[in-house]
């Protein structure tokens, strides 16, 4: 067996998971569950010493589990743009993480100048905003007073999750993060693949204070677990990770996540481009020297619109009974959902936008509404590669997917008819887990780059319907709906 440990450091929970790299098969798995505290309205927290533990932990497990087979590396998968700050001497945080979820820094990001704007927006393919690093590393300068205190002694790091769990488990020895991660600061330049001394300047955060970026499959420092030395190689943020575990590994190849929110990045290869319709651009991955680009777009509500069906109107009991009922009515009977429960992400970019539910009439039953917000999903599908085909120019040529509501059966389907393109379901739903492994097996060398592609697996093929007249009235009617929302 060639074993290689994937740690998968998300939101909600911390993973660890034993794959044998020949096969692409996961062994053994481990979860702890991580809490996130909300102190006040829109603020998002977590206990960054919480997740190390247990990381520690699970990743002693999976080691625990291996016995005497050799484990051959650790690769990391993480949460993006959450943020810790640490006394380099001490490895410990001076103050909870800020989650990216957490929109403490929005009044400040609006008031940018418009010329900062257009700065950040061409040299890191990011749209300012409070969702990416650089305004939380700030606000916790300005608010932690033992910041100030530290940065004046040259004990202060700054750094995403994937680069404080590095440090802690390197015993301080390595200050690094990968270009996936570095790249959703709102600080790096994509292009010239470093930190960008003007926007670190103009947003206040000193450059002393950050780590080191490295390539994806860099080496970067070994953990002593459970008594074996193994090294850390191979770090994406989750996504990334995703889109590499998936595969997606040549121009016109995309993925779609089914989370709480909806992720759809889409590879453009070697080549950079800049956005002009709402999307981000995003490294995909760098290996062997060579750095991938990819388009990014994200839609706030996509499983939480269906815990809202459960939760909030109690329509269904579990998530899997949307599926029998969407399947129980031939169409929405004219019921259309807007999913801005939390405002429209990309590429929208509205936080004030609000759900909307209409072409209610009396013959509406549960399940009308029921399909029409698992419709909905498939259409802010829809919304993201329209706009990646036209900013690419290159046609998207399959869609890869996974997380939860990838199990639903009618929405991978109507998100096939919807798109005009197949959807492909893996049997190893656990992608991003997959790419760090995968990550880590490349560049520990036990597998090629072919190979990645090889090992994963298609569970099922959803293919599109020929009517595309049908499907593109349905999709207008939903972008009508979309600015009526918007107003």
């Amino acid at each position: 067996m060639k074993y290689v440990i994937a740690l998968d450091a998300g939101t909600t929970s911390v993973r660890a998971f034993l794959f044998d790299a020949d096969t692409g098969k996961l062994v053994h798995g481990v979860q702890q569950e991580v809490a996130q505290s909300f102190p006040k309205p829109g603020w998002v927290e977590q206990d960054a010493n919480e997740i190390y533990y247990k990381a520690v932990y699970a990743l002693n497990e999976c080691v625990r589990f291996a016995g005497d087979e050799p484990v051959a590396g650790i690769g990391i998968a993480n949460q993006r743009e959450t943020v810790v700050l640490w006394d380099v001497r001490t490895g410990e945080p001076i103050a909870p993480a800020v989650v990216w979820q957490c929109r403490r820094t929005s009044d400040y990001c609006a008031g940018l100048s418009d010329d900062t704007k257009s700065l950040i927006r061409n040299r890191t393919g990011l749209i300012p905003d409070a969702y990416f690093s650089a305004s939380k590393i700030r606000w916790l300068l300005k608010n932690v007073p033992e910041a100030n205190r530290l940065l004046k002694e040259g004990n202060l790091r700054a750094g995403t999750i994937d680069c404080y769990l590095v440090n802690k488990l390197t015993k301080g020895k390595t200050f690094a993060t990968d270009y996936t991660n570095a790249c959703r600061t709102m600080l790096f330049d994509i292009r010239k693949l470093c930190w960008d001394g003007e926007i670190a300047r103009r947003l206040e955060v000193p450059l002393e204070i950050l780590p080191e970026a490295r390539p994806s499959d860099a080496l970067m420092g070994e953990a002593v677990i459970g008594g074996k030395h193994i090294p850390i190689s191979g770090v994406l943020g989750d996504q990334q990770a995703a889109l590499f575990g998936q595969g997606c590994l040549k121009e016109g190849e995309g993925k779609i996540t089914y989370g709480t929110g909806l992720f759809l990045l889409f590879n453009t290869g070697e080549k950079c481009v800049a956005s002009e319709r709402g999307v981000l651009t995003t490294i995909g991955y760098s290996l062997s020297g060579k750095t991938v680009y990819a388009l990014e777009g994200s839609a706030f509500n996509a499983g939480s619109s269906v815990q809202w069906l459960r939760d909030g109107l109690g329509l269904i009991e579990t998530s899997a009974e949307s599926e029998r009922l969407a399947e129980s009515v031939s169409d929405c009977g004219g019921v259309c959902f807007v999913p801005a429960l939390t405002g429209l992400g990309a590429p929208y970019w509205n936080s004030d936008a609000r759900g909307l539910l209409s072409g209610i009439t009396r013959s509406t039953t549960r399940a009308h509404i029921v399909r029409a917000v698992l419709e909905s999903i498939a259409y802010s599908a829809r919304d993201l590669t329209d706009c990646m085909q036209a900013d690419s120019g290159i046609c998207l040529r399959q869609l890869k997917c996974d997380g939860g509501a990838s199990a639903n059966n009618f929405l991978m389907g109507f998100q096939s008819d919807v798109l005009g393109v197949s959807i492909d379901r893996p049997v190893e739903r656990e992608s991003t887990a997959l790419g760090a492994a995968l990550m880590c097996a490349v560049s520990r060398e036990l597998v090629s780059l072919d190979e990645v592609r090889a090992l994963r697996k298609t569970e099922r093929l959803f293919t599109p319907s020929d009517d595309r007249a049908y499907f593109d009235k349905l999709f207008a009617d939903y972008r009508r709906a979309v600015q009526r929302s918007l107003l």
